[in-house]
């Protein structure tokens, strides 16, 4: 594992989840497979095992989602639909190779902390595995959220405040237990960067123009910078995708740090003094932040704040920060035309509207949309927007 701000490495060990001096840690690169190294009779996301740390999988089926051709707003776009993954969001990638490093380290008890989605998939993965979960959610979680992370047997713990001080009250609990942190846990990244090699696959063993997703903490954006720049290291692409980030305008701090110009700064979640990239902010955010729909990505102080900024800038991409009217329109909108998803989703497909209005997005691209959870999983929210549409 490497330290990619001091350049440190450490042994591969699933039970570290951060180096010595309190930073974020990444796997080594692994090579990618060519098309004939993908085991296809392997209907999930082990197909890429050529890719992925060698371990005895924890596996509900998780990865080879859809990808549905659509045009939206005048823009021909591929929906990648993460919703059909089994706890009905992309985070089961990250889960399925992070819980089976666990697993296979004699792990017994983990504990994980969540708005929602990230927890509900770590303890599907505990419960297939047979290891214990204590799961710190935020007190305003959805209830559809906290009642499936409940069903698969973990214990869920309410914390008073936003996803902030849920974290914080994980990371105090961290030292005296297995921290299988979907934020900070090297290993989930593994699971993600299989969702670069996945649209590989899709598009005919080609990268697109363009992935637009949506962003709280990152992980989709790294996992799509490590698994395509692992392609592109194996020749097996032309060049990176151009990563085109939204966030919501209630709660952007990525899009702040990006668009806030050059210096330096000390990150949230490092020790005092560590240096962050060359070019970050020396605040994370223009705050303060307000609610939004789209809780999934209600994070202030993303963990890899750093190195999201780094994979954007290297890809050439850029973000965009959506409005909740904005948020709203596209969720109705995406329903309209038979997909239902969440309103973190939602964000992602509202910002194709931001980027096309930019120029970010030429005529004749390929651009690929990560649609990242299901609306099922929000009732509420959806409930307020759907119901209350004019």
């Amino acid at each position: 594992m490497r330290d990619p701000r001091s350049g440190r490495r450490y042994p591969l060990d699933p039970l570290r989840w951060r180096g010595d001096d309190g930073t974020p840690l990444l796997v080594s690169p692994a090579h990618a497979p060519e098309p004939a190294g993908i085991v296809t009779a392997d209907r999930s996301l082990w197909r890429y095992r050529a890719a992925l740390p060698p371990l005895p999988p924890v596996s509900l089926g998780e990865g080879c989602t859809p990808l549905l051709t659509r045009t939206w707003s005048g823009v021909e776009v591929g929906f990648k639909l993460e919703w059909f993954n089994p706890s009905g969001s992309f985070k089961d990638r990250g889960s399925s190779v992070m819980i089976s490093a666990l697993a296979a380290q004699g792990v017994d008890q983990v504990l994980e902390d969540s708005s929602g989605n990230g927890g509900s998939s770590v303890a599907a993965y505990c419960a297939a595995a047979g290891v214990g979960a204590t799961v710190l959610v935020p007190a305003h979680t959805s209830p559809a959220k906290t009642l499936q992370t409940t069903a698969y047997g973990a214990r869920v713990t309410p914390v008073d405040g936003d996803r902030d001080a849920t974290a914080a009250a994980a990371l105090r609990r961290a030292e005296r237990t297995v921290y299988a942190s979907h934020n900070w846990h090297p290993y989930f990244l593994e699971g993600t960067k299989t969702l670069a090699y996945e649209i590989w696959e899709d598009l005919g063993f080609r990268a697109p123009d363009a992935v637009v997703t949506v962003a709280g903490a990152g992980s989709i954006v790294l996992g799509c910078d490590l698994g395509f720049t692992e392609l592109l290291a194996a020749g097996r692409i032309a060049a990176l995708p151009r990563l085109l980030v939204a966030q919501p305008a209630n709660c952007a701090p990525l899009h702040a740090a990006f668009h806030a110009g050059s210096g330096s700064g000390v990150h949230a979640g490092s020790p005092a003094g560590s240096p962050v990239e060359q070019g970050a902010p020396a605040t994370l955010a223009s705050g303060p932040w307000r609610p939004t729909l789209a809780e999934g990505t209600a994070i202030k102080e993303p963990v890899r704040l750093p190195e999201v900024l780094a994979a954007i800038r290297r890809s050439g991409g850029t973000t965009a920060a959506v409005p909740e009217e904005d948020i709203a329109s596209a969720q109705r909108r995406l329903a309209a035309t038979g997909l239902y998803a969440e309103p973190t989703s939602a964000t992602a497909a509202a910002a194709v509207d931001h980027f096309a209005a930019r120029g970010e997005l030429p005529p004749g691209g390929t651009t690929v949309v990560v649609l990242t959870g299901s609306a099922l999983k929000a009732p509420t929210a959806t409930a307020q927007i759907i119901e209350g549409a004019p």
